[in-house]
């Protein structure tokens, strides 16, 4: 059943967009963090009485009935929640979408745009997190890398150089460690510096940060990254290359990567699936790594995204922001500085084979369930960001 509060706020009478009655009706995903303490009488302003109803489910109930049913003027949503005329079509009272998330090929801006309703999401929310998770995978599994030698450095190749890809090749740098990049859409630097063939060809280890992209359709791009990893650039890379996505499941073809790893015995960390939230077993038992999709789970990261949410619907009303996550935040005492000098502290900073554990534990007959894997991300218990 849906949850609902219901709270009182307040909002300019001058506003950009005033809403028409005196309630402000939030349908939003449950696994957004802290939405109370953002959606709130104390946080949207006190100059004249609304009302706030903040109906939260999880984030694939979600559904056009939900919507017909309770016409929310604000949707706020997650990756796990497909934005498109499916959804909304029958509803003409949304205004406001927003996603606390990074990655945007789950949203029909477009159609957005069409009905005149304002998106939102939350780019660079968790680039740390994510950046810091790739760090850790490949670090548990080499951890010799910690110490690279002149005569044979660690080269990382990183395709998709943004927000997380761009920060991952910070902390590469700060570790001595080689970045051969490669991004299409951004100029050349000191890190876009590779072709897409270097960087399978060359790299002892290689990250994907990358959005979903198709040659056609919503998400189209004249450079689609829908199984970008494919058998031939599968078999373009060294068998001892280690290869981790955090970025979108479909970006490897899943069936090709479990031939691949069949094949050479690659090591292969992945955090999201091609078909997830289902997970084949027999990928699963392949994997040296694999996580339920939380690689940007940290308390910053999550806080960080309602904060930017939060602060484009305040925008959108014209209500002056009361909340900030750092009031939300207890000390913080995982340094960065202090891990590089003492990397056996790296299980104590984040321990990643407990995750995989967890994972692991849920296959049943033949496969981790859509339920049970959601529930391990509903349930995470969320890891500290490092401060770098």
């Amino acid at each position: 059943m849906p949850n609902t509060n219901v709270n009182t706020f307040t909002g300019n009478n001058e506003s950009k967009e005033t809403p028409s009655t005196r309630t402000l009706t939030i349908v939003a995903d449950s696994n957004i963090a802290s939405l109370d303490e953002f959606f709130s009488t104390q946080t949207l302003g006190q100059d004249a009485a609304l009302t706030v109803n903040i109906v939260s489910v999880a984030g694939r109930d979600i559904t056009a009935q939900l919507l017909a049913e309770v016409q929310p003027d604000v949707l706020l949503i997650r990756s796990v929640t497909p934005i498109n005329a499916e959804l909304i079509v029958d509803n003409h009272s949304v205004r406001f979408v927003g996603s606390a998330t990074i990655g945007t090929d789950h949203v029909d801006q477009a159609y957005l745009a069409e009905r005149n309703i304002t998106f939102a999401n939350a780019a660079g929310c968790s680039k740390h997190s994510v950046a810091q998770y790739v760090l850790t995978a490949i670090l548990t599994l080499r951890p010799q890398y910690w110490q690279p030698s002149s005569n044979q450095p660690v080269v990382l190749g990183i395709i998709g150089l943004g927000n997380i890809g761009s920060t991952l090749a910070q902390y590469a740098a700060d570790l001595g460690w080689q970045v051969l990049g490669y991004d299409p859409l951004l100029p050349a630097s000191a890190f876009n510096n590779a072709s897409f063939d270097e960087v399978i060809s060359q790299s002892n280890a290689i990250s994907l940060h990358v959005p979903l992209t198709d040659a056609e359709g919503m998400n189209r791009s004249d450079y689609p990254t829908h199984h970008l990893l494919n058998a031939a650039a599968l078999e373009a890379m060294p068998a001892d290359s280690l290869l981790i996505n955090s970025a979108r499941g479909p970006v490897i073809d899943a069936a090709a990567l479990e031939d691949n790893i069949e094949q050479t015995r690659r090591q292969v960390v992945l955090d999201v699936f091609e078909h997830e939230p289902q997970i084949a077993e027999q990928l699963l038992s392949k994997l040296a790594i694999a996580t339920p999709h939380i690689a940007g789970y940290t308390l910053e990261g999550k806080l960080r995204g309602t904060q930017m949410i939060y602060d484009a619907l305040c925008e959108k009303f014209n209500v002056t922001p009361a909340q900030s996550m750092h009031n939300l935040l207890p000390v913080n005492m995982y340094l960065w500085t202090e891990l590089k000098e003492y990397p056996d502290r790296l299980i104590k900073f984040y321990d990643i084979m407990q995750d995989d554990k967890l994972l692991r534990a849920k296959a049943d007959d033949g496969q981790v369930n859509g339920a049970d894997f959601d529930q391990l991300r509903r349930d995470y218990h969320l890891r500290r960001e490092w401060q770098f």
